[in-house]
């Protein structure tokens, strides 16, 4: 079923035609580093857009050939009878491979590589099957800015390298590495990439971070709000490399904000103990991040980690004060409670690893990609993957 006019593709593809030779250029990679990862790039989908490039091969999940897809056409894959249907093709899984290095439609974005369509439970799922060079190059342009110095680029791409196959190695499912959003890392295709991110990414090729001659989860964050975090006071466990070091991102965006809800918005985030009375600390970090928070209200009072209450509040870190305004409004139990709580915190971030800007701080004052993952990384060394 036709999904949009040759047209429209056309455009789509013609208009950034320029842009992606410069960015092919750059992406070369020698094939003695080449390294497929398997993305998840959709999920539960009643229908889903696919087209490509150039002319494509649509495979089977044994690897016969069923039919082509013909360039800049587009389709609908829809699940049908556990299986999945595509431009009159059907099977449990279906793999579409552009000829030449196309580039394949999938949703409402361009990436390289090719596409395996899969009928789950909840519908389809696609899996983007790409290069670990050119995942990096749209990763690394979605985690920074592009416009940033080389150094933390080339910083970011070894630390989302490391992490790529670290979590690769411990994902727990059989059709896919990893996801792409913030749980894994921002994968957009090529949308993300830049004549930067693949710069620096080349200029790291198949650097990774190792700790005791094994490979780390080399995480990151966008700002520490001064200084980064032990990795037993977010995770629980020690992990060796992940200690608490001067984060350098004072200037950075977000390094202090405030917000202000309403008693009745964190009544409805917060349920369960009624006109919310006082929201209390039990303990904090070295850094002062919250550990855990009682929750006190007219109707009771419950216990939840920091974490727990970031994320119920929305809010950019647990490195945080919770001021109760003075302006008391009658609760149900006739006494009084807070009308409102003004929220003044720093940072962004779950505060472990690298900070980003505090990464780019750091290159403007002249430090190398290598000193700026030896700060955040302690003890870590730099090694090839093979």
């Amino acid at each position: 079923m036709n999904l949009f006019l040759n047209q429209k593709l056309r455009v789509l593809l013609t208009g950034r035609l320029g842009w992606l030779m410069l960015v092919c250029w750059l992406a070369w990679i020698s094939p003695a580093t080449a390294r497929e990862m398997r993305i998840s790039v959709q999920q539960g989908q009643s229908q889903l857009a696919i087209g490509s490039s150039t002319p494509a091969k649509i495979l089977d999940g044994s690897g016969n050939l069923l039919g082509q897809l013909p360039e800049l056409q587009g389709y609908f894959a829809t699940p049908t009878n556990n299986a999945v249907n595509l431009a009159d093709q059907q099977a449990w899984r279906l793999t579409v491979k552009p000829a030449d290095d196309g580039f394949i439609y999938i949703g409402n974005r361009w990436y390289r590589g090719s596409v395996s369509l899969i009928h789950t439970g909840e519908g389809i799922m696609a899996i983007n099957h790409v290069d670990l060079e050119d995942y990096l190059a749209s990763v690394v342009g979605k985690e920074a800015y592009t416009s940033w110095p080389q150094e933390v680029l080339k910083a970011q791409a070894v630390a989302a390298r490391s992490f790529a196959l670290y979590r690769s190695q411990r994902q727990n499912s059989s059709l896919f590495d990893l996801g792409n959003t913030q749980t894994y890392q921002v994968y957009t295709g090529i949308e993300g990439e830049a004549p930067s991110t693949h710069a620096a990414v080349q200029a790291t090729i198949g650097q990774v971070l190792t700790h005791g001659g094994k490979l780390v989860e080399a995480v990151f964050h966008a700002n520490s709000g001064g200084h980064t975090e032990h990795s037993e006071n977010v995770w629980k466990s020690v992990t060796p490399y992940l200690r608490g070091v001067p984060g350098f991102d004072e200037d950075g965006r977000n390094y202090q904000w405030t917000e202000s809800l309403t008693a009745t918005e964190i009544k409805q985030k917060l349920p369960g103990v009624g006109n919310i009375r006082t929201i209390q600390p039990l303990g904090k970090t070295f850094t002062g991040r919250i550990k855990n928070v009682q929750i006190v209200g007219d109707s009771g009072s419950r216990t939840i980690t920091g974490r727990e209450l970031r994320k119920a509040l929305g809010l950019k870190s647990t490195l945080f004060e919770i001021t109760p305004q003075p302006e008391l409004v009658a609760s149900q139990a006739g006494s009084s409670a807070p009308s409102s709580f003004q929220i003044t915190g720093k940072g962004h971030g779950h505060g472990l690893g690298m900070s980003q800007w505090g990464a780019f701080a750091m290159a403007k004052q002249g430090k190398t990609y290598q000193e700026i993952l030896q700060h955040y990384y302690k003890g870590t060394s730099l090694a090839e993957y093979e």
